[in-house]
């Protein structure tokens, strides 16, 4: 199945990888209240897809009133909610693991705020050169940091793609807030690891660089999709 969404300046859209039966990935596209969002279900586990939509459809109903401030700490709130939800729902079911991970963006005016658990990215192609905003909860990242191993030797470790953090986690959730200033010409990505491990860095910046969302979002897909394609990918652009 593939979805696709566009309005002003955003666009978005998840296709389901090629060795998947279901998709497990599900995003926000709002530019009229200025949020978007990607959440991609825990792969391989009971009722990922429900997750992943049970998160975005909460995202999409929050009000869209307040200070900016007070918007970012609605989110907050929105997905303490969900992890505390969907735990229960787990220790009514007795059985199985219902988790996601979520990567949303706000912005007003020209303030902009990235707020993230698990390893949905967040990317900034600003001044021609490409930042990665956000910071993945995994074990890979982990041993980068706490153990400095260099990315290949962290990579190398059998249960590198294991989340460290996640809604619906059995650890409390922590949540990671950045938050920014936009400048003229900035494009922001908002991604699953489907979409960013397909591509390498050099190919995520030029796919960005030029054009409309749309035509950054098709880009992107039609790279990823020459590859093996394997993961759930899902791409939401924004040009504010």
């Amino acid at each position: 199945m593939n979805q696709a969404h566009t309005a002003g300046y955003s666009a978005g859209r998840t296709v389901r990888g090629k060795a998947r039966l279901r998709n497990e990935d599900a995003f926000l596209d709002c530019p009229q209240r200025g949020c978007w969002a990607v959440a991609d279900g825990m792969g391989g586990h009971q009722a990922g897809d429900v997750a992943s939509r049970w998160v975005i459809s909460s995202l999409a109903s929050l009000p869209d009133q307040g200070s900016f401030d007070e918007r970012v700490e609605a989110v907050r709130r929105c997905l303490r909610s969900l992890d505390s939800e969907m735990g229960q729902a787990i220790k009514q079911a007795a059985e199985g693991i219902m988790g996601s991970t979520v990567v949303v963006l706000l912005r007003e005016g020209n303030r902009a705020a990235c707020i993230w658990v698990g390893d949905s990215r967040c990317y900034l192609w600003r001044g021609q050169r490409l930042y990665q905003l956000s910071r993945d909860h995994s074990l890979w990242q982990h041993l980068m940091d706490k153990q400095q191993l260099s990315l290949e030797q962290a990579q190398a470790h059998p249960d590198a793609k294991a989340l460290t953090r996640a809604i619906g986690g059995r650890q409390p959730l922590s949540l990671a807030v950045l938050e920014l200033s936009i400048e003229p010409g900035d494009v922001f990505l908002l991604c699953s690891d489907g979409l960013y491990q397909g591509l390498s860095h050099g190919e995520l910046g030029s796919a960005l660089s030029v054009g409309t969302p749309l035509q950054v979002v098709d880009r992107l897909f039609t790279n990823v999709m020459r590859g093996a394609a394997r993961d759930d990918l899902t791409a939401v652009v924004v040009q504010p």
